[in-house]
Parts: structure tokens; sequence; C-alpha cells
């Protein structure tokens, strides 16, 4: 059991605001930390990973990482943390980037098998592509079997197939591992996929916090589905208005009346809704 009160000072997308997190995590539970840029994930991982001080407690395996009287330094608290930029080591090859942390060659190669690396275990970190580089990040923090994995929005700047691919493979390392993970994300599909808890903050505070399903989808069954998306253009096509507007990683075109297409603006947020719920899907 992983137990969470902390309180901290930042300076938020609005000003100053109160990190103030109480929870507790169950052990091998996979947290999906979402909410706005600004409102204290990144800064919440790098507490749990004594990156940053805080004020409260932090209590992993009833092991004290932090209290009032004292923090336990980053090395100490058997932790894996999974970073956007990779972070390797240009001057070693994969192998030895994992052989750093732990001296375990039977584990490096258990890893690189799950995450199909075990061919460029001898290529240097320049030769590999971002996808690669990432699995080799990821195998890197589990090299220790750390108590919590904490990934940092590890797959923002893939593309989307590179995307899909390594969310199985995370899934895969949790399961075969058995790690706490908390990861940052603002991929919905991701957060479904990957895992079995949503915590949701908003200017420091914990707003919502439940199961993907309760937390992303704003329907619940019935004949209505709601999407939140940018609003990027309005084009008047003959006598109608269409709206583009992105909603994740796609574009969608949603015909408008004359009186929205005069009081929505450009970049706004904006939920696409239907109440006639007859989808069609095609492969």
């Amino acid at each position: 059991m992983i137990k969470i009160n902390i309180n901290k000072q930042l300076h938020g997308s609005n000003g100053a605001m109160n990190l103030n997190i109480n929870l507790e995590i169950k052990e091998g539970d996979f947290v999906a930390l979402s909410g706005l840029s600004g409102s204290g994930k990144t800064t919440l991982l790098r507490i749990l990973a004594g990156l940053e001080t805080a004020s409260g407690t932090i209590d992993v395996s009833n092991i004290k990482w932090l209290d009032n009287k004292k923090s336990l330094p980053p090395q100490k608290r058997e932790i894996g943390f999974v970073f956007q930029d990779y972070a390797l080591f240009s001057n070693m090859n994969v192998l030895h980037n994992l052989l750093y942390v732990n001296n375990d060659i039977k584990l490096a190669h258990q890893l690189l098998e799950i995450t199909e690396l075990i061919n460029l275990q001898n290529r240097m970190p320049e030769t590999l592509s971002g996808g690669q580089k990432q699995r080799v990040s990821l195998c890197r923090a589990l090299m220790n079997r750390p108590k919590l994995l904490l990934m940092d929005e590890p797959l923002s700047a893939l593309d989307p197939a590179m995307r899909t691919k390594l969310q199985h493979e995370i899934l895969t390392l949790h399961k075969e591992f058995k790690t706490t993970t908390i990861m940052v994300s603002h991929d919905p599909s991701e957060i479904y996929r990957l895992s079995n808890r949503v915590i949701v903050l908003n200017q420091g505070q914990i707003t919502n916090d439940g199961k993907a399903k309760e937390v992303l989808l704003k329907s619940k069954g019935s004949a209505k589905f709601s999407f939140e998306g940018e609003l990027l253009d309005i084009i008047k096509a003959d006598v109608i208005n269409i709206a583009i507007i992105a909603i994740g990683q796609q574009l969608v075109e949603v015909v408008i009346s004359s009186h929205e297409a005069k009081n929505l603006k450009i970049g706004q947020k904006v939920n696409v809704s239907t109440k006639a719920f007859a989808p069609m899907i095609t492969q």
C-alpha cells in the first residue's frame, strides 16, 4: 500500500496554487494521472521520486519515504522513472544502459526479449528510433525491480502506431513484474487501455478518482455520446457552415447553423455530441 498525504505551494497555469494530495494506492495498481497542463501532475511524480521537496508524508509498504523530519534520498526509494526524453547514456550501448543500473544479465535479457530489443542490445542510442529508445528507457527503469514505476508522458512524442505498440509492451511488463505504476498522460485511449484507476488533478486538487470508464466517458450507456475538442476553423460551404474540430489526434467535420457559427470562436473548446446514437464502425 502506498499512502500519500502531501502539500506544496506551486505556481500553476493560473498563478499560485496549493498542491494538496491525500490518497492511497494499492500495490500492483496502474494509476493514470490526468488533468490540464500545470495542474501538478509532474510535480507529484517528482515528489514521489524524491526529486522535489514537500511537506507531509509518503509511506510505501510501511516504509517512510517522507515525513516532517526527513526525506529518503531518491536512490533509496526503489523507484523507476521513465521520462519523455529517454535520458539514455549516449556512450553506452543498449545492454550496458541496462546493466549500469543493475549488473543482472539475465534480467536485462528478459526485459529486452519482452520488448523485442534483444537483437539491438549492442546498438548505440543514437542509432535507434524514438520508439526503440523509449523501450530501452522503460527496460532500464525496471532493472532494479522497483516498488514504484513513475512515467511522465512517456509516449507523447511517438506516432500513433508506435504508441499503441508500446502501450501493449508497457502493459505486458506491468503484469509480468507486478510493479505499482503511476503514469501521467493526456491521451484518453492510452489511459483507458492501460490503467485500472484514473486520478484527475485540477489546480493541485484531486477532482475525480475512479475507473477509466467512469471518469472518461461522459455518457452512462444512454443514447448519447459526447467528445471534447478544439474548434480549428469554420468554413462556409454554399448554404451551410462546417466546423472543423480536433478531437484527440483526429479531425472531424460538423455541420452547424448560422447562429452557432456567429457565436463560436476559433480556438475554443467545444463538445461534439449526439442524441441519435446509431454509430457505424468500419475497418
